[in-house]
């Protein structure tokens, strides 16, 4: 009896402290005063203001927002290219390129970047959204192959091969049979390589110029200079929107099928 009230306690514990940091961070964007601060002296709009009053805060949600979804987008059509192409190769080529594919897990960032600039500089596009968009998709690769692979891998393989004897060529087979039946892999996919990219901030400051900068990154770089409220303002706009995401993901496809697939993913580990 004690040691089931111990684990309801601790329980609660977790619930009121997961959500705490997020609490604060809320409470002292309303500050009226300079300084980050909780609870906050009053309530104030003033650096809500700030933010949406000033050209480059919005340039760099923009540009963070537009990189982060061509990242998507381009990360889940190539995490798809290639775990259709090796589905059915052989367990030793398969191995290879999921190792090559994950490759990026297992470097620092802080590496990663020195790397990408070496690169980029020798191809003339550091500093340039198409550079940060290129590490991104690199980056981004490890999160939407491994739920399109999953759910690639529940599919009964003579599903498609059904398909093609009766009639459908190879692409009718991918684009009308198999597509429909991995929304739950691609729509996973989609919104880790989104999150990740525009998380991203260790890598994309070594890439970034005076022209063109992410929303991290100037985030980072303000932090460095002051200390008012005004991240906290732009974290709380960034914790309503993502929880509009969540919310519509909900509706759209369910987030039950996250948790299928991280059940499917240890099963198969």
């Amino acid at each position: 009896m004690k040691a089931s009230l111990t684990i309801k306690v601790l329980a609660a514990l977790v619930l009121i402290f997961l959500p705490a940091p997020l609490i604060i961070v809320i409470g002292a964007s309303f500050s009226p005063r300079a300084v980050l601060a909780f609870p906050p002296p009053g309530l104030s709009l003033r650096w809500y203001q700030t933010v949406l009053a000033d050209h480059e805060w919005i340039m760099a949600f923009v540009a963070s927002a537009g990189i982060a979804l061509l990242a998507a987008v381009a990360t889940t059509i190539a995490a798809l290219g290639a775990a259709l192409a090796l589905e059915r190769s052989s367990a030793r080529v398969r191995s290879a390129a999921e190792t090559l594919i994950l490759a990026p897990l297992l470097f620092p960032h802080a590496a990663l970047g020195i790397a990408f600039l070496s690169w980029l500089v020798a191809l003339q596009a550091n500093g340039t959204m198409i550079g940060v968009l290129v590490a991104h998709v690199v980056l981004c690769a490890p999160f939407a192959y491994r739920p399109i692979a999953v759910s690639l891998h529940q599919i009964d393989k003579s599903v498609s091969e059904a398909s093609l004897i009766l009639g459908a060529t190879p692409f009718q087979t991918i684009t009308k049979v198999l597509i429909p039946m991995l929304r739950p892999g691609l729509s996973a996919a989609l919104l880790f390589s989104f999150i990740i990219s525009f998380d991203e901030v260790t890598v994309t400051m070594f890439l970034t110029g005076p022209d063109f900068s992410t929303l991290p990154v100037k985030i980072y770089g303000h932090l460095a200079d002051s200390a008012d409220p005004v991240v906290a303002a732009i974290s709380t706009i960034l914790i309503a929107i993502t929880g509009g995401l969540i919310l519509l993901i909900d509706r759209v496809v369910g987030l039950g099928m996250f948790v299928d697939i991280e059940e499917d993913a240890r099963g198969n580990a």
